[in-house]
């Protein structure tokens, strides 16, 4: 899985999830400085994992919100 945003791109290691409905999941830390970039992109980030067609993200400021809840 790939994330980028208009500072930076990064590769992350996806693992499967179990469940009734599985699916791909990242761990980050709270302190992850790829919240940060995620959080003030320019308009929006992009999520990649391919054989998928990317995942345009807008930067709302729920984006930031969460990051900043889950440092707390």
């Amino acid at each position: 899985m790939t994330i980028r945003t208009s500072t930076t791109a990064r590769a992350f290691t996806a693992r499967p999830t179990p469940g009734l409905q599985p699916y791909m999941a990242v761990t980050l830390a709270a302190t992850d400085p790829i919240l940060d970039a995620m959080g003030y992109s320019r308009g929006r980030f992009v999520v990649e994992m391919p054989p998928l067609a990317p995942l345009v993200v807008p930067t709302w400021a729920e984006v930031q919100r969460v990051v900043e809840d889950c440092r707390r």
